[in-house]
């Protein structure tokens, strides 16, 4: 057995918790490797979460956005996007829609547009919960503590907001209007607020390196996240970061040179947070064919599907080569129905809310 081998079951049994240099390792390591991290990552999410897969719909409610973040396509800068915002409505009834197609969750989603204000957002979930027995999620962005706990009175449960990167400059450079401490503090007053946490990051951003990817690990494992999620860095051909490099080592401006450094994360992620939900994100499909297949079978347990109608889902494209734009929902949900079967898998029945347990608390590698 390798000392890599060695140090994945160490890590799968709780008995040591490794740093940043030893997950840098773990990141670039072989073929025999990697397929026992995928496996040790497979077993501590059967042991811990269980064989069944949660459905969280998908609304992707408007792409109108105040911020200018370098690396998406729905950017405000970004003149060749056409705007759109769903009725309060038209959401309700996605909705209903979404629970019957299986999903027991929903997520509303947009950029961060400040027409749907704390008022007509409070309004929105309390329709829902009347409406729609299922759980709520946000993601929309950053929000003052004030109107998070004013969601969470209204019905939200969960909110969405990936911190992106550990590394301040790295946050700088490609969020030129947002402040990274105020990134923080927002993931603060959610959990004050009482709601359900769950943030990630971008793997292979420009500037940085393995090592700033294992950073990011331990970051979102010391946040103690209910849920990570995490994808592939896909700068959107209409930005800024179109044409700029990913870590070293990289394929040119495409993508890490070994494109298992992507599931890898993810394998990690699980052996470092046994408790926490982990979505199959959409752009693993981005990357390679039946991506979030293959992240389900190294360590995820939760599917994403997209219920928002195709009349809006070429409108919204945060990154190139997004999968599924000309389907419906109904075709959607047939579809994932089918992936999850053929990986003998159910479909989680209840609201799929935090599993996160104590944290154990093994010694520090050294």
């Amino acid at each position: 057995m390798s000392n890599s081998a060695r140090l994945i079951d160490d890590i799968a049994a709780g008995r040591v918790l490794p740093d940043e240099a030893h997950l840098e390792i773990l990141l670039a390591c072989g073929p025999e490797d990697t397929a026992a991290l995928y496996a040790a990552a497979d077993r501590v999410r059967q042991a811990n979460v269980g064989d069944e897969v949660y459905l969280r719909g998908i609304i992707e409610f408007s792409n109108y956005c105040r911020r200018s973040c370098d690396y998406c396509g729905i950017r405000g800068p970004n003149r060749a996007v056409k705007r759109y915002r769903m009725t309060p409505e038209e959401i309700v009834d996605l909705a209903v829609e979404a629970k019957q197609q299986g999903n027991t969750t929903v997520v509303l989603q947009s950029g961060e547009d400040l027409w749907f204000t704390a008022e007509r957002l409070c309004a929105l979930l309390r329709e829902l919960r009347q409406r729609a027995d299922v759980a709520i999620t946000l993601s929309i962005g950053e929000r003052p503590a004030a109107e998070l706990k004013a969601f969470r009175e209204a019905g939200c449960d969960r909110y969405l907001l990936r911190f992106e990167t550990s590394d301040r400059v790295i946050f700088k450079a490609i969020h030129p209007d947002d402040d990274y401490d105020e990134r923080m503090a927002c993931l603060g007053n959610l959990r004050r607020a009482g709601i359900q946490v769950g943030s990630g990051f971008m793997i292979g951003l420009p500037g940085g390196t393995l090592r700033t990817i294992a950073r990011d690990i331990l970051f979102a494992t010391a946040l103690d996240l209910d849920m990570i999620g995490c994808g592939p860095y896909l700068p959107h051909p209409e930005t800024p970061l179109a044409d700029v490099d990913r870590p070293a080592p990289a394929a040119g401006p495409g993508l890490l040179a070994d494109a298992e450094t992507y599931f890898r994360t993810i394998a990690l992620l699980r052996l470092l947070n046994p408790k926490a939900h982990i979505p199959a994100t959409t752009a693993f499909d981005a990357l390679v064919p039946n991506g979030r297949d293959l992240v389900l079978t190294r360590g995820a347990n939760v599917f994403m599907p997209n219920v928002t109608p195709q009349k809006y889902r070429a409108l919204y494209q945060l990154y190139p080569n997004k999968p599924c734009v000309d389907e419906d929902g109904a075709k959607c949900a047939i579809c994932v129905v089918g992936r999850i079967a053929r990986l003998g898998r159910t479909i989680g029945k209840g609201p799929g809310h935090s599993r996160k347990g104590e944290a154990s608390n093994p010694q520090q590698v050294s």
